[in-house]
């Protein structure tokens, strides 16, 4: 199980980006909702075109049409790397909404929580700024990282949303995150199967947002 494992390493091998991050062709969609992620937005270790975020842009043209889905999500990917690269993301896309799934690879490196909740702090704000809405994805990570830390690190989600006005997605593996049938062999990553999980727990923050942007659109 998840939170039973004793984690040797990172929530990535790669630092290959994944997404499409070039300017869309002409007549696409008008809007954009920009995923900034690590390798549990990237498709790791999984068939292309089965991960939650492909999941997402399908559900998104069938219902919000007007948008098209971004994923500029990397494997290793930390909350230090996002901040670096958001701000090139934001001037070639001008998303609408950014859902923002960092954090995890700092937890599972030790790193400094300080460190992290300034950097998602940062990039909600730059986004914000950049006149976007902002879905943070909050994580959790084994205890056997000490109760502290633990529990330190899955307050840092709720925090800064509140404190920055953004919306949160509590935490990406609800309902798996005990289910060893749900990952891959390596215990951290989930499989196929869990897919249309992730996507649901995103889902049920992150409709509530295109319902209010798209009604604010309306003439």
């Amino acid at each position: 199980m998840f939170f039973r494992m004793i984690v040797a390493g990172t929530f990535a091998i790669s630092a290959t980006a994944f997404a499409q991050t070039s300017n869309p062709p002409p007549g696409s969609p008008p809007h954009t909702l920009l995923v900034v992620g690590d390798s549990l937005s990237a498709e790791y270790g999984l068939t292309r075109g089965s991960g939650w975020v492909d999941l997402l842009a399908r559900r998104m043209s069938e219902q919000y049409p007007n948008y098209q889905v971004t994923n500029a999500s990397i494997s290793g990917d930390t909350t230090s790397g996002g901040v670096a690269r958001l701000p090139a993301l934001l001037e070639r896309h001008h998303p609408e909404i950014v859902v923002i799934e960092l954090g995890s690879n700092d937890a599972l490196r030790g790193l400094s929580l300080k460190m992290t909740e300034q950097n998602l702090r940062n990039m909600t704000q730059s986004a914000q700024n950049a006149g976007a809405e902002v879905l943070l994805v909050g994580m959790q990570i084994p205890p056997n990282y000490g109760r502290t830390y633990t529990q330190r690190f899955a307050d840092i989600f709720p925090a800064v949303a509140k404190s920055e006005q953004a919306h949160l997605a509590p935490f990406l593996m609800d309902g798996i995150a005990t289910d060893r049938s749900q990952f891959q062999a390596d215990g951290i990553h989930p499989n196929e199967q869990a897919q249309p999980a992730l996507l649901n727990n995103v889902w049920a923050a992150l409709r509530p947002i295109l319902e209010t942007t798209t009604a604010a659109k309306q003439p």
